[in-house]
Parts: structure tokens; sequence; C-alpha cells
């Protein structure tokens, strides 16, 4: 089915039975007589108001996001949560207005929970409905998914055969992909291995495929990395076998389809409502923090010039999400001109080109504060991997191969791996720092921003981490 569809549907079964429950709640309470009034509520305004309410619960905790075969025990608990949370406040609220009133009673606000009985039966009935809907389409056919399995052997038939049986998660196998480098004309249930792990990418495209599993054997782990590299620049979602996990461990997000165990190496990184939250959490903290630290930018810029010659703030290229280059602004902490004879080089630890303005800015971290511009720019996060230079980027990128899945985010001011590694000082680092990026690429979330966000206040106050 269609996301647009999907969602519409979602948002009007949703809505009929929002409405249906809080008009059978109403009768409930108003004409049945369970409570008297002296002036009868209304049935209208508030019925729309409670469908709204409901309406941004859902969308906060991400119940209109894209379904791929969700069980229904996890549609239904999904669900549960939801309103567990929704229904709370509103007896909170109802309480809270129960107290200004010397005459209300106890029956009043826990008739709650009937609202609550009646809220989960209907929407509930309605998911299921459109679940099952969804679920027959795919069987007969529609809203199916092409797949390509890497990997022809034992492990990778049985999982073509485990796809067949469970026709509902809408997969259509359409060609293996050979991993020991040749092809030969093998089939299974009438699928050829129609190409070579270097071909993968032109194979997504003539087989219009949009499903990736990985059913390797022992030692092939490398060429997880090549599957990945292959389908960067293609929409397509990668899965693979759960045994497999050790070998990508903390650059992965389980997920367990019909008890069908698979892997997503490539999750949706955000749902768009959290995309948005994020951003305007960013807008909103930039400039918090550039109000209140107004006085010690003026005084660091003073110190600045007092010091060295040169200009109070430096710009230096960096590579933004997709690749984009952007001039990062921060104070100036170095020599004027401190890569003249060297070309581009680390930071070090302990580097002979930090002033002494500079090596105090750094270590209090003030010489991050001008990038609340690049933030309020766009060019930054507040939370994301740390923007590197093009130069390093393209450098890296030749020696680890998933090196620029950091450019799928926003770079931030701080991420993950400032907050759990030390200073980049050999290729060893890098690579450490990396397997902490990826980790946080494939797990984002305004959970795990806060999280960072905090250990970065942790970080700051005593003195541990590097954020460069």
């Amino acid at each position: 089915m269609p996301k647009k569809i999907e969602i519409s549907l979602l948002l009007l079964t949703d809505f009929l039975m929002i409405c249906i429950s809080w008009f059978v709640f109403y009768y409930v309470r108003v004409e049945a007589g369970l409570v008297s009034y002296v002036l009868k509520p209304s049935l209208l305004l508030p019925g729309f108001v409670i469908y709204f309410y409901w309406f941004l619960i859902f969308i906060f905790v991400g119940m209109y996001r894209t379904w791929f075969a969700l069980s229904r025990f996890d549609e239904l608990s999904t669900l549960f949560k939801a309103s567990f949370f929704g229904v709370f406040i509103l007896f909170v609220l109802i309480f809270a207005d129960d107290m200004a009133k010397p005459d209300a009673t106890a029956k009043s606000r826990f008739l709650i929970f009937i609202y609550w009985g009646l809220f989960l039966f209907c929407v509930g009935t309605g998911r299921l409905f459109i679940r099952a809907l969804q679920r027959q389409l795919l069987i007969k056919g529609y809203g199916r998914k092409n797949a390509l399995i890497v990997g022809f052997n034992p492990r990778a038939t049985n999982l073509h055969d485990q796809i067949l049986y469970y026709k509902a998660l809408g997969l259509d196998v359409v060609g293996y992909i050979s991993t020991n480098g040749f092809t030969k004309k093998e089939s299974y249930k009438n699928v050829t291995v129609v190409g070579k792990v270097n071909e993968l990418d032109v194979k997504i495209d003539e087989l219009n495929v949009r499903e990736i599993i990985i059913a390797l054997e022992k030692n092939q782990e490398d060429i997880i990395l090549d599957v990945i590299s292959k389908c960067d620049s293609k929409n397509v979602s990668i899965k693979v076998v759960a045994d497999l996990y050790e070998i990508i461990s903390g650059q992965a997000r389980t997920s367990l389809i019909y008890g069908f165990p698979l892997i997503d190496i490539n999750p949706q990184l955000m749902p768009e409502w959290e995309k948005k939250i994020k951003r305007l959490m960013d807008i909103l903290i930039s400039l918090i923090i550039l109000l209140i630290t107004f006085p010690v930018t003026l005084l660091t810029s003073l110190a600045i010039k007092m010091e060295s010659k040169g200009p109070v703030f430096y710009k230096q290229k960096r590579s933004g999400m997709g690749g984009k280059e952007f001039s990062i602004i921060k104070f100036r902490s170095m020599k004027q001109d401190a890569e003249k004879l060297t070309g581009p080089v680390w930071s070090q630890k302990n580097d002979p080109r930090i002033t002494r303005v500079g090596r105090f800015i750094r270590k209090v971290r003030i010489d991050e504060i001008p990038q609340m511009f690049n933030i309020l720019k766009g060019e930054m996060s507040l939370v994301g991997p740390r923007p590197e230079r093009p130069f390093f980027v393209e450098k890296l990128a030749e020696e680890i191969p998933l090196y620029k899945k950091r450019l799928k985010v926003r770079p931030g001011v701080t991420g993950w791996a400032q907050v759990k590694h030390k200073y980049d000082e050999n290729i060893e680092d890098v690579k450490t720092k990396l397997r902490y990026d990826l980790f946080y690429i494939e797990n984002m979330s305004l959970r795990m921003d806060l999280k960072i966000i905090f250990r970065t206040v942790f970080v700051v106050l005593f003195g541990k981490g590097h954020f460069e």
C-alpha cells in the first residue's frame, strides 16, 4: 500500500473510532445520568478537542510511521502504551478540576477508565481492520516489494523458503547475488543467481529492488561492508540474518517480523515529527546559549585579541550533511596560519600551536560557542557526528568503507563519539569514533539526543572528553 494511502486510511479510521468512543462515553456519562450536571456539557466541541489531543499523542509515539508486516501484538501494544499515557494525563487534569469543586464526586473522575476501555476497543478494532486489509492486499499481490538475497547457500535458500511461506511479508525474491566472485547458472525455485556483489547497485536498478537480505556463511563478514557501500545511494532497505549480529554490533536495529529474525542495517533514521522537533530544539537552545553567553563572548574576544595577532573567529571548511561543504565558526584557539607550513593535520592533545587563551577556552569548551550560528543557519545540529574537513573525509573514506555514512545526518557540536571517546590521535581513534557515530545514526531519537546533551554537560563540568 502506498505510504500516502496508508497514512490517509489510518488517519480516517482513527478519527472515526476516536469520535465513536467519545460519543459512546458521552452517552454513558451524560445521557445515562451517571453524573448530574447543572449545565449539560456540549458534545461536538469537546469531541474535536479530544480527537486532536489523541492525534498529537499518536504522532508523538510514532503511530503513523510506515508499517511493514508489524505484528498485531506490537500494534496493540503501542496503542496500549499511547492510550495509557494519554488517559493518565486526562485523569490528572480531571482530578485537579474536581479538587477545585467542593461538590465533585470520585465517580466523575473514575469514569475515565470506562472511556479508556471504549477507546482501546474502538481504536484497536479500527487499527486491526486496516492491518488485516494491508495483509490481504500483500497476499493477493498488491504493494509487494522485490528483494535480492546476497549469498547462494543453504542459509539463503532456507531464508527464501521462509519468505515464500510468510506471504504477508510482501516480499518477492527476484534473484540471488553471488558472493564467491563468479556466477553460475544456478537457481532455486525458479529464482537464479543474477550477478556478483560488485554488480549489486546495477541489479538494484534493473530489477526495481527495494529490499536487500544478506544471508552469508561464516568467514564472509567483509562482504557486508561491500554490500552496504553499494547500496548507500539506493532507496533500499538492508536486512541481515540475525545470527550475524555480532559482526555489526552497535550498528543495527533489531526487528522481529512474524517471528522471522531479521536485522535492519539501514532503518529509517528518525520519524519526520522527531526531525522537526529536533530542529526546533536546535534553534531554541542555540539562541538561548548565544544570549546567556554574550558576556563570555565579549571577554573571550578581548582576550584573544590581546594575546595574539589575527581574527577573533576562525573559519574552516567542513563536510556537512550529504557532503555539502560549509564554513564552521569557532573562536580562534591557535596561532594565526597554524597550518601554513604543515598543511591539514589533526590537532593533538598538547598541540604546540595552541595559544594560552586557546588552551583555556578549549578546556572549558568556550571555543564551540560560535557554532551556534552554524546551527541557526541549518548547517549543524546540537547533536550529531563531528564535521570533518573534506580533505580528511576523502582520505578516511578510502581506508574505512563506512566513513561517508556519517554524512547522512547533520553534523553536531557534540555527539555520542565525543562523550564516549578521547582525541583523534591516530587512525584507530577515528575507527573507534566511527563505531559510536554509526551507533548514533542507526539509533537517532530525541531521547538519544537528550542523553548526549546531559552527558556533554557532565563532560564540560569535569573536563573529560573532546569535541574536535
